[in-house]
C-alpha cells in the first residue's frame, strides 16, 4: 500500500542503523573503539555527499543506508567510549551529553533545511551553482561530518580496550592523562584484574549463560531497555512531526512551529538530566519518564478521540487542540528527561567489560530494529486505526515500561565498570 511505501521510504535508513549497531560492537572488540568511530565518520561524509549527488532513487537509498551504518555504529560506540574513559562520579553526566548532541543536531538540521528552503523558494528550487535546494540540504551535513572526523584524531583509545588487547603500557599512558599517575596505577590494576580470568577474544557466544544454555538475563534487560525506548513512539514525533500535526488539523506553518517548540523543550529536559543524573541515579529518572509519558500520551489519545472529522478528512481538535499541544510537549519533555539520554547511559555501563562490545551489538541492533518497525508502521496505523489508536498503542507501551523499570532494572549510579557483573 502507499502507506506502507511511505513508511519504508522514511525508515529505510534505519536498516543501515541496525546493521551498523550490530557490527560495531563486535568490530570494536577486535580493532578498538576509536577506529570504528573513524570509519563511521568516513561513512557520514560519503553518505552526505552521495545523497546530494544521487540521480536515481536506488542510488539515494544506497547512500542513505551507508549513512545509517554510520549512525548505528556511532550510536553504540559513543556511549561505550564515554563510559570507558569517564570517572564513575561523572559518567552519567558525560554520557547524557550524547543526547544533547543528538537533539542539537536534529534542531540544527531543521533550522538549516528551513533556511535553505525559504531562501531558495522551496526544496526543489534551483539554488547555488544551479543545484536543487534538496541537494544542498544533504551537502550541509559535510561540515559536521568533517569536524567529527578531525576531532577523532585528538582523542585516545579506550584504556579498557587497550588492556583487553594486551597493550598495558598504552593503557597506562591514557589513564595517566585522564586521572593522574597515582589514580591511573590503581585503575590499571582494577581493570586488569577484572579481565584476568578471561583471556579469549570476545564473541557473541559469550552472551550465553553456558550452564543454563540461554541468553544471559542482563542481555534480555538490555534488549528490553533498548526496545522500550522506541515503543513509546518518540521517533514518530521526529520523523512525522509535520504530517502528524497536519493530520490533527493544524496548518503546515503551525506544525513546523510545534516542532521548533518541541526542540527547545527537549534541550531543557536533557540539561535537567545532566545536572541530576549522577546525584539521583538512573532508575528514578526512567520511572519518572515512564509514568509521565503514560499520562501525557493518554491525554493525547483523549484529545484525538474527542475531535471531530473535518470535510478534508483531517481531525478538527477545536478546544482539545491546546490540550493535545501541551500534552505532546510534556511527553517530549518526559522522554528527554529519561529514556532519551538514560537508556544510552545504562547500555554503555551495565555490561561487564568482557561482553560490553557484544552486548552493545545485540542491544543496539534491537533498538534500531524497533525504531524501524515503529517508523514503518505509523502510516499503516494512521490509515487503519487513526491517530488515537496509534497513540493508544504508544501509551500502553509506556505503561508496560513502568513495570519493566520497577521490576528488572538495577541502579548503576556511582559504580565502576569493573563492578558490573551482569
Amino acid at each position: 500500500s502507499s502507506s506502507a511505501c511511505t513508511g519504508f521510504n522514511v525508515s529505510s535508513m534505519l536498516i543501515g542503523c541496525a546493521i551498523g549497531a550490530f557490527c560495531a560492537g563486535r568490530l570494536a572488540d577486535k580493532f578498538g573503539r576509536r577506529p570504528i568511530l573513524l570509519f563511521a565518520a568516513a561513512l557520514f561524509i560519503i553518505s552526505a555527499w552521495g545523497s546530494g549527488v544521487s540521480v536515481t532513487s536506488f542510488e539515494f537509498v544506497i547512500y542513505r543506508i551507508l549513512g545509517g551504518l554510520a549512525v548505528g555504529a556511532a550510536s553504540v560506540m559513543t556511549p561505550a567510549y564515554i563510559s570507558e574513559i569517564a570517572p564513575a562520579r561523572y559518567r552519567g553526566t558525560l554520557s547524557t551529553l550524547q543526547q544533547v548532541a543528538i537533539i542539537f543536531g536534529l534542531f540544527s538540521a531543521f533550522v538549516s533545511n528551513y533556511f535553505l528552503a525559504n531562501t531558495a523558494g522551496g526544496s526543489t528550487a534551483i539554488f547555488w551553482l544551479d543545484f536543487e535546494t534538496w541537494r544542498w540540504m544533504f551537502w550541509v551535513e559535510l561540515l559536521p561530518a568533517c569536524l567529527f572526523l578531525i576531532a577523532l584524531f585528538f582523542i585516545p583509545e579506550s584504556p579498557r580496550y587497550l588492556i583487553m588487547a594486551g597493550k598495558k603500557d598504552a593503557a597506562a599512558r591514557v589513564l595517566s592523562s585522564l586521572y593522574g599517575d597515582e589514580t591511573a596505577a590503581l585503575k590499571l590494576n582494577e581493570i586488569a584484574e577484572s579481565l584476568a580470568g578471561d583471556k579469549h577474544q570476545p564473541k557473541l557466544s559469550d552472551l550465553i549463560d553456558k550452564p543454563k544454555k540461554r541468553l544471559r538475563p542482563i542481555i534480555w534487560i538490555g534488549i528490553g531497555l533498548a526496545t522500550f525506548q522506541q515503543l513509546v513512539g518518540i521517533n514518530v514525533v521526529f520523523y512525522y512531526g509535520a504530517v502528524l500535526w497536519q493530520a490533527a488539523g493544524f496548518t503546515e506553518s503551525d506544525a513546523l512551529l510545534i516542532n521548533i517548540i518541541s526542540g527547545f523543550v527537549s534541550i531543557l529536559a536533557v540539561f535537567i538530566t545532566i545536572y541530576f543524573i549522577d546525584k539521583i541515579g538512573r532508575k528514578p529518572f526512567l520511572l519518572t519518564g515512564s509514568i509521565g509519558m503514560t499520562v501525557t500520551l493518554s491525554v493525547i489519545v483523549y484529545a484525538f478521540l474527542n475531535a471531530d472529522i473535518g470535510s478534508t478528512g483531517n481531525l478538527e481538535l477545536g478546544e482539545q487542540g491546546m490540550v493535545a499541544l501541551i500534552a505532546a510537549n510534556a511527553y517530549v519533555f518526559f522522554f528527554n528527561l529519561s529514556w532519551g539520554p538514560v537508556m544510552w547511559v545504562m547500555l554503555g555501563e551495565m555490561f561487564p567489560n568482557q561482553i560490553r562490545g557484544s552486548g552493545l551489538a545485540v542491544t543496539g541492533f534491537a533498538q534500531w530494529i524497533a525504531n524501524f518497525l515503529i517508523t514503518w508502521s505509523f502510516p499503516v496505523m494512521l490509515t487503519g486505526i487513526g491517530l488515537a489508536g496509534a497513540y493508544g498503542f504508544y501509551a500502553f507501551c509506556a505503561f508496560v515500561s513502568v513495570i519493566f523499570v520497577f521490576k528488572f532494572l538495577h541502579e548503576t549510579k556511582g559504580k565502576e565498570l569493573e563492578q558490573m557483573k551482569g
